[in-house]
């Protein structure tokens, strides 16, 4: 960051790990004892300008440009979409649906304006506001319906309002997907937000359906409690089969570490590990869930929110189903209990709790063999960059 030298008064930054940009500078991120944010960036915009830097001036502020490259960015998209479908003698609406495990709906009609580069996503015909906690208020579906724009763009964007300018959203009142102001909604942020972006990818043919949950385990009593969210698998796509033991999509948690679990918590991890098999088939394999169990030291509450335990993630074009989830609890007498996608339940010392997570779905025909192990790997669509990447570049300098 360059330093400012203007006729603002100088002020020295600080450290602070839990600053609200440090979830994507980490601990190092900058934070400012004085003046205000406001007149930090103004400052820096002045000098940006006075040494002739690209963006110049106020103009570094300015959200426009970057909105527009977005808007741009969706539109060619869409008109690429439609005029493949178009040359392919196919209609300019696609439509998806899947199904939360209550048997909840959740469709989507896509009409494409190919001379715009536009896009309606209607959502009419999606099941009705539940009285359990899987509404999802419309920010959700919103904020899922620009995280599959912005993946489907292909190009390197930053993620920004922009990018929801081509589409129109209906969103009919009353769904699950717009409840009212007195609907329960914990469950629509972290397991109903997953469906939507598996239907919208389903819609546009991208990939296939990957676990569709975050697997909510949490447990406790007077004196602990703990949260945990657990990976599963990820759909597989065109070119790339899809991974094991990761969270996609709406969610990206870490897990806490084994040995800090047990020296903290009254638990044992007794297993943890890939649920082999639990991808779906495919000329491309969905990823595998995860199998972990948890043996329990003394009396605690359990509780789980979990989905895709009744309805399958999908494949795609010819590819097979990932496996459903499981929850059992087994009892120190050996009784076993299927707990169900949703529960709360009291647990006590020597009962194990065991979570099977779902498989990603497989995609293209299984009996059409991927390119064997050392294949040249096709082209990535632009340079890999960010977090995720930078953290495997480091795994593997090791």
């Amino acid at each position: 960051m360059t330093t400012c030298r203007t006729s603002v008064p100088r002020w020295q930054p600080t450290r602070r790990a839990s600053s609200w940009w440090g979830s994507s500078l980490g601990s190092t991120a900058w934070t400012w004892c004085r003046p205000t944010w406001a007149i930090f960036r103004w400052a820096w915009a002045q000098e940006c300008g006075q040494q002739g830097h690209p963006a110049g001036g106020l103009a570094a502020t300015d959200p426009a440009p970057c909105q527009a490259n977005a808007e741009l960015a969706v539109r060619d998209m869409l008109r690429a979409f439609g005029t493949s479908r178009q040359a392919q003698g196919l209609p300019l609406e696609v439509s998806s649906e899947d199904r939360m495990d209550d048997g909840s709906p959740i469709r989507l009609r896509v009409q494409i304006n190919l001379s715009q580069g536009s896009a309606v996503f209607d959502f009419s015909g999606t099941g009705p506001e539940v009285f359990g906690n899987l509404n999802a208020p419309r920010a959700i579906t919103l904020s899922a319906l620009i995280y599959c724009l912005r993946c489907l763009v292909g190009r390197d964007i930053p993620l920004n309002q922009g990018c929801l300018a081509p589409v129109r959203v209906v969103i009919p009142q009353g769904s699950i997907l717009d409840p009212s102001p007195e609907a329960a909604v914990v469950g629509g942020n972290v397991l109903t937000s997953q469906r939507v972006v598996d239907v919208i990818l389903g819609a546009f043919g991208a990939c296939a359906a990957s676990q569709g949950c975050m697997n909510n385990v949490t447990l406790g009593n007077a004196h602990m409690g703990y949260y945990e969210t657990v990976a599963g698998g990820a759909g597989a796509g065109p070119s790339w089969h899809g991974r094991s033991g990761v969270h996609s999509h709406m969610t990206n948690t870490r897990i806490t570490d084994p040995e800090i679990l047990e020296s903290r918590y009254p638990v044992i991890l007794r297993r943890f590990e890939l649920r082999r098999g639990s991808g779906g088939r495919g000329r491309f394999r969905g990823g595998d869930g995860v199998t972990r169990e948890l043996v329990f030291r003394e009396e605690a509450l359990l509780s789980v929110l979990t989905e895709r335990r009744a309805f399958q993630p999908y494949g795609l074009h010819g590819g097979e189903p990932g496996a459903r989830g499981l929850n059992l609890l087994i009892r120190k007498n050996g009784r076993t209990v299927n707990l169900g996608a949703k529960t709360s339940v009291t647990v006590y010392p020597g009962d194990v709790f065991c979570l099977h997570t779902p498989g990603g779905g497989g995609y293209g025909d299984p009996e059409d063999p991927a390119p064997p192990p050392g294949s040249p790997p096709q082209a990535l669509a632009f340079p890999e960059h960010g977090s995720v990447y930078e953290y495997r570049r480091a795994q593997e300098a090791v």
